[in-house]
């Protein structure tokens, strides 16, 4: 599985661009290819969701033209789709799924739409049966109520009075309204239960109305499609910036101190998302709006707890839950129900990923109740779920973390990561590698402890597993269980000594038989993938040095200043002839330079992660130096 490894991060300022919001994109491509014209689309959003959707109207017959960038060509076809027998694959893109559903029910082909294995576990028997009331001839071909659908040629019986329900997702109601204008007659739905989402359905109503197609509605119970309503292209569409993904920079903002500005979407937008930012305000977040931005920045105390009815955010919400990680008391976001039937439970997903880095959760079937405590680092899950990678990224200012699967966010975001790397700073690092006997250890002890940083000696963490498992009573040949113990290892450095769960090892690591366990579980794969993240579990506020032979190569690439130290292979024999001397250990000079010679060419050669300098490293030899002096060297390059 991909990951990828967040530094704690120090704070966040900066302006970023959003892509275009998905719910809008996809709304767009279909009434663009259901109008009579041609319309030019701007600025749509590139994801997942929207390449579902454009591959599935070409399978339709659609015209369809890049014109580069984030810029296409639709050609509309008047209501009257080209194709009439189709297979179309729709992935997760429940955007498109739902929407396309109602439209070709309506068309008269014969199509069979399907997805991926969590599409065909979302909920769509509402849309399906108030399509049957207008005639529809639609067969489940898995399990009733969930796609995927075998979709026929039915007697429509245009007009009268639908009824849908409301209580599960909008996109039901949405897709109804949107295809009820290909009957050519007036038709009503009344929504039965209370509508949740309610801004999606106004984004419905915008963007239909944008293509010439007015509704008419009383309240949120009842929406009349007029007689006669036909989509007529309006020439060229822009899309707007999307407002869930804004929620995400301006929570950055609120936590990390700010300002951080999001252009694309603003006071004006016809998407209720953009209200998250009147939510942030509640919790004491300084927000700024403009016409088509929105800026955020943290309070001088803190953020606070809030109670919120989040019906009218319900994307935007959960990047709520994890500002609440951040903020002085227990935050309870109400009304969410629509987040079981998501990409995956959402409610169900954040408490368990909440719970990992150990706040209080509680969760019910439409709310959800988070009380923050000390974050400890941890691997998140994401559930091939978008919203949840890029929620949980907002954590990275309490502790480092992984997130697992991180290119999900392709569904939405592709760059998010990117975005958010480049609106955050982190901790700093630098990392010093080095050959055996270089004396690396011992400068970057000491420049740590100059600096006030922590300090990570990535060499003896295999020893430490070692020990770590043999105290446990785990063999060191079980890959699975010496990994839970490497992933989990409580160890800390100082020049001096190192501890093991706050107790100092001394010299038990340098004994022949750790020795020998230590080559043994380095050897394990799972066991090296949990020690790099344990390592970089060391990059916190307010830095870190880093000594080993893969510092600057493998586990801190990005290291603000990168040290390659060494020394003559003669030089480095006689320093560690001269410690062992002075612990009263007895040593042959000429042996000690022959291993260290064999270790350097080991280390240099091994396939995976090989001692080399890096292209930016400095590089330090201390021959000649004392320890004094390199360690003002290195000093001095972290100044610079």
């Amino acid at each position: 599985m991909e990951f990828l490894d967040l530094p704690q991060l120090l704070s966040a300022a900066g302006t970023v661009r959003l892509p275009g919001s998905k719910s809008i994109s996809n709304r767009v491509l279909l009434l663009a290819a259901l109008a009579e014209g041609e319309t030019e689309v701007r600025d749509l959003l590139a994801s997942d969701d929207t390449e579902r959707m454009l591959e599935a109207l070409q399978t339709l017959g659609i015209g369809v033209v890049h014109l580069g960038g984030e810029n296409w060509r639709i050609s509309g076809c008047g209501g009257r789709i080209p194709v009439r027998r189709a297979e179309l694959f729709l992935g997760n893109a429940g955007t498109a799924f739902r929407p396309l559903t109602a439209a070709l029910a309506l068309a008269g082909g014969d199509y069979v739409l399907k997805g991926v294995a969590r599409m065909h576990e979302r909920p769509i028997g509402d849309l399906v049966d108030g399509l049957r009331q207008l005639g529809a001839d639609i067969a489940y071909l898995g399990n009733e109520g969930y796609p995927p659908l075998h979709l026929k040629p039915g007697n429509i019986r245009p007009g009268g009075v639908l009824r849908v329900r409301g209580d599960v997702s909008s996109q039901f109601l949405t897709g109804l309204l949107m295809a009820l204008p290909l009957t050519g007659e007036a038709a009503t739905v009344e929504v039965v239960g209370e509508l949740i989402s309610k801004p999606y359905i106004e984004i419905t109503l915008a963007t239909m109305a944008r293509f010439g197609v007015v509704v008419q509605r009383e309240g949120w119970q009842r929406f009349t499609v007029p007689a006669g309503s036909r989509y007529l292209s309006p020439g060229t569409v822009y899309v707007e910036g999307d407002a869930s993904s804004a929620s995400y920079f301006l929570a950055l903002g609120a936590i990390g101190g700010g300002p951080v500005r999001v252009e694309g979407v603003g006071r004006d937008s016809i998407q209720g998302d953009v209200k998250f930012a009147e939510a942030l305000a509640r919790m004491g977040a300084r927000i700024e709006t403009g016409p088509n931005w929105m800026a955020a920045s943290a309070p001088a105390d803190g953020l606070l707890a809030v109670d919120l009815d989040c019906n009218h955010i319900p994307d935007a919400a959960m990047t709520l839950a994890t500002a609440a990680l951040f903020a002085k008391g227990t935050t309870t976001l109400r009304n969410i129900a629509s987040w079981r039937v998501k990409e995956t439970d959402r409610i169900a997903a954040m408490a368990t990923e909440l719970r990992k880095l150990g706040a209080e959760v509680e969760e019910g079937t439409d709310f959800i109740r988070v009380t923050p405590a000390a974050l400890r680092p941890a691997a998140i899950d994401t559930y091939d779920d978008h919203r949840i990678a890029m929620c949980f990224s907002l954590a990275a200012f309490g502790t480092p973390l992984r997130i697992n699967d991180p290119q999900c966010v392709a569904k939405t975001f592709p760059d998010y990561f990117d975005r958010f790397a480049a609106v955050t700073r982190a901790a700093p690092v630098i990392a010093i590698d080095g050959p055996s006997a270089s004396g690396k250890g011992t400068v970057a002890a000491r420049v740590a402890a100059a600096l006030g940083y922590a300090y990570l000696d990535s060499g003896a963490l295999y020893r430490l597993t070692a020990l770590a498992a043999q105290r446990a009573g785990v063999d060191w040949a079980d890959e699975k269980g010496v990994a839970a113990i490497a992933a989990g290892l409580d160890v800390s450095f100082s020049e001096s000594d190192m501890c093991l769960e706050g107790v100092p090892v001394g010299d038990t690591i340098r004994s022949e038989e750790i020795s020998a366990g230590a080559s043994q579980v380095a050897a394990l794969p799972a066991v090296r993938t949990a020690l790099l993240f344990r390592q970089r579990a060391f990059n916190t506020a307010p830095g870190l040095v880093g000594d080993g032979r893969d510092m600057g190569s493998v586990v801190f690439p990005r290291a603000k200043l990168k040290v390659f130290l060494t020394a003559t292979a003669e030089a480095r024999a006689e320093r560690r002839y001269k410690q062992l001397i002075e612990k009263g250990f007895s040593a042959n000079l000429p042996a000690l330079l022959l291993d260290l010679q064999q270790r350097d060419a080991r280390d240099s050669g091994r396939g995976v992660a090989p001692l080399r300098q890096e292209a930016d490293a400095r590089l330090l030899d201390t021959t000649s130096l004392t320890i004094e002096e390199a360690v003002d060297r290195v000093l001095q390059w972290s100044r610079e």
